[in-house]
């Protein structure tokens, strides 16, 4: 899955869910989510026989109806047991539907999004001694909430449940997280002030030595870059898209410094570009002074940073001459844990997996790291392949860590 670095702001209701089905992708290999939602993707089908083993997976099946009738949403559950089951949900009405299925507390076990009129889709679910109810949401209409079902006999703990998260649940870490970016803008300017003094001085040696500590500034400031707009792309696009390629007109930015850096250009043709680039950075950061970061996105930044580092850093598709997409990785990397920080307050009681999530960031880190301290940063392909396989498997594990995340702050429709 590919989701670039600039992406676009977060659709309205109810076309939000096509987000969701892009997560889906990356949750393929993920049965539940943070080991207690469960989410699936699979075609419209005819309705389902009630309670049956599905010999396929070997699992209990039980057909229930997605409705906008109270009375109707979740039936057809009339037989609830414990254990490791599905449940095949239906939509009867005339509009797509969500469905999500929750226990006492209202906390969330597994739900389906974008179901079509007429097809059916699975959940499933580990479920222990409790209550559970099925909530449904018919586009157009009130979200309604089916009978309460108790199971008191069988196995006493199913799945751990996650509690949604809200939207006035992530305004304040958004907010703190607004405002290290605010902070990290210094950094920035400093540094691609140093670039462009060495350019304008003709020491192009001393500007290929200021390049990479001036990108890796801006880079670990990803987790911001859907508000950035036009002039982040500005700041560090790439090529892609342009009739002329790297010789563009309209090729600006980091990569477009750094190529010439690395082909041989003049330093005369250089500052044009430098001065440019020192100038969008400036009118960024007086930008951000006044731009609001969506908090319905803070939770995906963090995995949208690692797919973009598998798809162009890991690949070198981002590199133009340097010889240093790996250091953006890293420097990726460091913009996670950074986003991850601000949170963790929401994630700890969420994600039974963030323990696992901080190894494997911390693997990660020390496998790049030690790449750069034996024989300084270089291209992936001129990694031996263990070393590739290596870096491949980290950012595959840490993708996969990550996914959970971005869906447990996904927010959910409530009415």
């Amino acid at each position: 899955m590919y989701i670039p670095r600039i992406s676009s702001s977060r659709p309205a209701e109810p076309s939000r869910r096509g987000r969701g089905l892009v997560l889906l992708v990356a949750l393929a290999v993920v049965a539940v989510v943070a080991g207690a939602v469960a989410l699936t993707l699979g075609g419209g089908d005819s309705r389902p026989a009630a309670s049956t083993v599905n010999l396929a997976d070997g699992l209990p099946h039980t057909a229930v109806e997605a409705s906008s009738s109270a009375d109707r949403c979740g039936e057809g559950w009339r037989k609830p047991v414990t254990g490791l089951q599905v449940f095949d949900v239906h939509n009867g009405a005339t509009e797509a539907a969500e469905v999500y299925l929750t226990d006492g507390s209202g906390a969330l076990l597994g739900e389906v999004d974008g179901l079509a009129p007429g097809t059916t889709r699975p959940i499933e679910v580990s479920l222990g001694r409790g209550s559970y109810a099925f909530r449904c949401l018919v586009e157009d209409t009130d979200a309604v909430t089916g009978r309460t079902v108790r199971i008191s006999q069988g196995a006493a703990k199913g799945g751990p449940a996650v509690q949604p998260v809200n939207q006035h649940d992530v305004i304040p870490p958004t907010l703190a997280y607004q405002k290290w970016v605010s902070g990290g803008f210094g950094a920035v300017v400093r540094e691609i002030d140093t670039l462009r003094a060495a350019v304008d001085d003709g020491d192009l040696a001393a500007a290929r030595t200021a390049w990479l500590p001036a990108h890796l500034a801006f880079t670990r400031l990803g987790g911001a870059y859907g508000a950035f707009g036009d002039l982040g792309a500005a700041v560090d696009g790439t090529d892609a898209g342009l009739p002329g390629g790297v010789h563009d007109k309209d090729f600006t930015g980091f990569h477009r410094v750094e190529y010439g850096l690395w082909h041989g250009e003049p330093a005369k043709s250089l500052r044009g570009p430098a001065d440019q680039l020192a100038k969008d950075i400036r009118a960024l950061r007086t930008e951000w002074a006044d731009t609001r970061m969506d908090p319905l996105d803070t939770g995906l930044r963090a995995h949208e940073i690692t797919e973009d580092s598998i798809q162009a850093d890991l690949t070198g598709r981002s590199d133009f001459g340097s010889g240093t997409s790996l250091a953006t990785a890293r420097a990726g990397l460091d913009g996670t844990v950074e986003l991850l920080k601000v949170l963790r307050p929401l994630l700890a009681s969420r994600d039974p997996q963030l323990p696992l999530l901080d190894r494997k960031l911390a693997v990660a880190r020390q496998d790049l790291d030690a790449l750069e301290k034996h024989g300084g940063w270089r291209a992936p392909d001129s990694l031996t392949r263990a070393e590739r396989e290596r870096i491949n498997a980290d950012f595959g594990d840490l993708a996969e860590q990550l996914a959970p995340v971005a869906v447990i702050f996904d927010i959910r429709r409530t009415s």
